[in-house]
């Protein structure tokens, strides 16, 4: 058993060397992400649009706007879950209102946002 203990190990050894290190920028990148623009995020962290795409998609495997609309709806949804309404959710969230929340979330999880409390 120590044996396979071992090769498992060794194996997780070589792949953390052959993948290189993290993107140091992923927490910073979600962070400015969800709070800002697009391009805000891009200036603020010191790379072009593109280059935050790249970064973005290798990291969570979809651009940075897609990112932003998943945090948002993270959001949002621990808001309702933890009771408040969903007018109120909405505007916390920052959508511009509780059909365009209703909307999103339905477009993101594929149910609608009282199935999902």
């Amino acid at each position: 058993m120590a044996a396979a203990g071992d090769r498992r190990a060794a194996l997780v050894e070589a792949l953390r060397a052959r993948m290189g290190p993290a993107d140091p920028l992923v927490a910073a990148m979600a962070g400015r992400l969800a709070e800002g623009s697009v391009r805000e995020a891009a200036d603020e962290l010191g790379l072009g649009e593109r280059q935050l795409r790249r970064r973005s998609l290798a990291a969570f495997g979809y651009g940075p706007k897609t990112l932003q609309r998943v945090l948002r709806f993270q959001r949002a949804l621990g808001l309702a879950r933890a009771g408040r309404p969903l007018a109120e959710v909405a505007f916390a969230a920052g959508y511009a209102d509780q059909a365009h929340l209703a909307h999103e979330v339905r477009a993101l999880a594929g149910a609608p946002v009282r199935a999902l409390l």
